[in-house]
């Protein structure tokens, strides 16, 4: 896979820590005791995250099926990184104190962003009064804090770059 170098590459210098794609999404996830490391002082030197190692662990994480595979870049008290590939599209997801940034690299469908969060029994949750707009390889979405996302349709497999950072309160 093709990446547009002077972003990806510009994120992932900013990128502070790195980790195997399994001790930061288990350090993340189901309750952990253990809240993320702390992000770098400023002045600190970035670490640097090769493309193929990053390719790597997406490929792993494909390999282990399902409609989503990500590939943790890092992960810290005020920002968290990877690399998202979804060949379906999902449910309607909003992550309060978070401020999202993705970045297309592949792949096209449509992304929809803000409304309301609409549950229904037995299905994925959907958007009601939010935006929609095709997105294709170079698009970025930023979706504020507390806001409803989802991907609504994926006509090519869509692999993005996504910047989760912590929003002022």
């Amino acid at each position: 896979m093709k990446t547009p170098i002077s972003l990806v590459t510009t994120c992932l210098l900013m990128a502070a820590a790195l980790g195997d794609v399994a001790a930061q999404t288990g350090a993340a996830g189901a309750g952990a005791a253990d809240p993320p490391p702390p992000a770098p002082a400023p002045g600190s030197a970035g670490i640097f995250r090769a493309n193929a190692d990053m390719q790597a662990a997406l490929a792993r994480s494909i390999g282990n099926g399902g409609a989503m595979a990500s590939a943790s870049i890092t992960l810290t008290d005020q920002y968290r990184g990877a690399f998202v590939r979804r060949t379906e599209p999902n449910g309607a997801i909003a992550h309060p104190g978070n401020t999202e940034l993705h970045y297309i690299v592949e792949g096209s469908g449509t992304v929809e962003t803000g409304g309301t969060v609409i549950r229904h029994e037995g299905a994925m949750a959907t958007i009601q009064g939010g935006e929609s707009h095709r997105v294709v390889k170079g698009d970025i979405i930023i979706i504020p804090a507390g806001s409803p996302h989802r991907y609504s349709e994926v006509v090519e497999p869509i692999t993005y770059l996504e910047w989760r950072f912590v929003a002022p309160e």
